[in-house]
């Protein structure tokens, strides 16, 4: 039953019948950190460590996935198999080599927390509602600290017409976090934002005791100290789990372009209606979204926050495909001999 309330469902009990017939448990990764993991089993918390094939396969667990382990004695497991995950929420690791680092598994809704002080950006709001949508959990935003802001109304307002489609709650969890409560209930939920912003604050009192340490936020731009600084998966005591992330200090994307177009739908719909099918949208004629920004109907500062982001999907992707990037260079070299021979740019 233990299982069941951190969302252990008919689905998750069909993956782990062929590993039970080997003698294996289900458990569910609820603490990692430099290669320290911990599970839940149904007999409670166990210490655990991922088999040597694991690591071998590359396919190391993270917070919130389901997985088969074999019990070692009371206080230790094995764990064999990483579960299909159903959801996962990626970005691109920190340093200079581009692979994905998986933050959390089988969330069911990423809350995207944003501080109504200083803290508040519309286009850090953007770029993590890319991320949730990537990671194919629902997604909530959560505008905290109202107390702290008279033009909480305005800020929402501004936050509804980027993000129409998506649920926003405007809630303060220095005085309860009760408002956040009928979101949660029975679900796996990631709790996503800046430092700072109040994650720790609103899963201290979703849980209703002190599991997160707090710190004052500095008054010139409102952020904070890391304050968690390890990813961990805890029983809600209404049914769930909460996956509380430390601050990313290195917040890169690790998305498709089909979720930044899901994410700026109106840019391509506006796309969509532009006279070439290839239109880069900088001066060619007939271009809908050229005219929608002449005409105000599409927000400049919007707009730039698109071309800012699907520039670094595509850099991601000529990178990940060297063909691609070789492709890349060719045309330029190709357009720089040509501009070269052009009588236009030898008089």
């Amino acid at each position: 039953m233990f299982l069941e309330n951190l969302g252990a469902d008919e689905r998750v009990r069909q993956l782990i019948q062929p590993h039970a017939q080997q003698g294996l448990e289900l458990g569910r990764v609820c603490f990692a950190s430099h290669e320290q993991y911990s599970i839940y089993l149904e007999s409670g918390v166990h210490d655990a460590t991922p088999a040597g094939r694991l690591r071998w396969d590359d396919t190391l667990p993270a917070v919130g996935d389901w997985v088969a382990a074999r019990k070692v004695d009371q206080s230790f497991a094995l764990i064999e198999e990483v579960l299909p995950r159903r959801t996962q929420f990626s970005r691109a690791a920190a340093g200079t080599a581009l692979r994905e680092q998986v933050i959390a598994a089988n969330i069911d809704l990423a809350v995207i927390v944003c501080g109504l002080d200083h803290d508040f950006n519309l286009r850090r709001i953007e770029r993590y509602l890319v991320l949730a949508r990537e990671s194919g959990a629902a997604s909530l935003i959560v505008l905290n600290k109202a107390d702290l802001c008279h033009e909480h109304d305005e800020k929402a307002a501004s936050v509804r017409a980027i993000a129409p489609d998506v649920p926003l709650l405007v809630m303060s969890a220095r005085q309860s976090a009760a408002p956040l409560e009928p979101f949660t209930r029975g679900k796996t939920i990631a709790l996503l934002g800046s430092s700072g912003a109040g994650k720790s604050t609103i899963a201290n009192g979703l849980l209703g005791e002190t599991i997160q340490s707090t710190s004052e936020v500095r008054e010139h731009d409102s952020r904070g100290r890391h304050t968690t600084t390890s990813r961990m998966l805890i029983s809600l005591p209404h049914g769930g789990a909460l996956i509380d992330n430390p601050g990313m200090r290195e917040l890169q994307l690790w998305a498709s372009e089909s979720s930044l177009g899901d994410v700026f739908s109106e840019i391509a719909a506006l796309a969509a209606g532009c006279r070439f099918a290839n239109c880069t949208h900088t001066s060619e004629p007939n271009c809908a979204v050229l005219a929608a920004l002449e005409s105000g109907e599409l927000d400049a500062a919007r707009w730039q926050s698109y071309k800012k982001l699907e520039a670094e999907l595509r850099y991601q992707h000529r990178v990940q495909n060297p063909g691609a990037m070789a492709a890349e260079k060719k045309k330029w070299k190709t357009i720089h001999k040509a501009m070269r021979h052009h009588p236009k740019y030898n008089r």
